[in-house]
């Protein structure tokens, strides 16, 4: 049997005409979703789409299967609906919270999904910087949040009405400007050997940076540059401009906008977890259903 994401995969090459621009629009990378596509033509036994210099296009066996994979995915689509009605997912709001990476890197998929499972609940999203979407969980300003933690960092009270779902463990990496000496090795970074290096820091008193920020001291590493509100593309930015280098959660390095390189660093105990934040009790189907898509793309991630 055919795998309903798959199908969907090779529609939305069919429709977008490359792999690259069908990955854009369903919210994957080009090489995961190659990987899709090839487990799909093993199990269709025979090649789907011939790869040229601008794209992709269909096979004959690939029209075929389009032509029907296009039916099948109405009729999930309908049955979707159906369902959504029974369950109490066929209008009302969901008040999501998020942070600036998390929010820019990968809520947009979630969003994109839960919107084609259940286009009559409406949608608002709002910007928490960590822990403040959890008081606003708490509140009831919100029903979902996406929040962080750091470690090493004293732990930050949780409200009895709130529970916290771990979904995504990163660890902090070494950014530098492009060709800095560095990041020139695959092997990880002493912290040692960031003894007398400009850092490029944020605010010591923010509360989920002051542990990373007490270990990187301890290492011997030497504020260059102060960005006192918690903005990561301003770090890399600078960090790029060669003032300094900073450390960074992994996938604030992999996404930053300005060239930087990256380094793992030794030990492994600088960590990033990100977590949802619910309340306790009394959580509406929409809050599970989009609890659970946010389950299934940050395991992706």
């Amino acid at each position: 049997m055919y795998d309903p994401t798959r199908l969907a995969a090779l529609v939305a090459v069919a429709e977008a005409g490359s792999i690259t621009r069908a990955a854009e629009r369903l919210g994957y990378t080009p090489p995961a979703l190659s990987q899709q596509l090839a487990k799909l033509e093993r199990e269709a036994g025979t090649p789907l789409l011939v790869r040229h210099h601008r794209g992709a296009r269909l096979t004959g066996a690939g029209e075929l299967l389009v032509a029907r994979a296009r039916r099948v995915l109405d009729e999930l689509e309908r049955a979707r609906h159906e369902l959504a009605r029974l369950t109490g997912l066929s209008g009302g709001t969901l008040r999501l919270g998020t942070f600036q990476t998390a929010g820019v890197h990968l809520l947009p998929p979630v969003l994109s999904a839960f919107r084609r499972a259940h286009p009559d609940v409406e949608l608002t999203v709002a910007d928490y910087e960590p822990p403040a979407g959890v008081a606003a969980v708490a509140a009831g300003e919100i029903d979902l949040a996406l929040t962080h933690t750091y470690e090493p960092a004293d732990p930050v009270p949780v409200p009895a009405s709130v529970v916290l779902e771990p979904v995504l463990v990163e660890e902090l990496v070494l950014v530098t400007a492009p060709g800095h000496a560095l990041a020139d090795a695959t092997s990880r970074l002493p912290l040692s050997e960031l003894a007398g290096q400009p850092l490029i820091s944020m605010a010591p008193d923010h509360p989920a940076r002051q542990g990373v920020e007490a270990v990187l001291a301890r290492a011997g590493a030497t504020a260059s540059v102060l960005v006192e509100t918690p903005v990561y593309a301003l770090v890399c930015a600078l960090v790029s401009a060669g003032l300094g280098v900073g450390v960074v959660p992994e996938m604030v390095a992999r996404t930053a906008v300005t060239p930087v390189g990256t380094r793992a660093l030794e030990g492994g105990e600088l960590r990033r977890t990100i977590s949802v934040a619910r309340r306790a009790e009394g959580a509406t189907p929409a809050v599970d259903a989009f609890g659970a898509l946010l389950r299934g793309a940050f395991a992706r991630a």
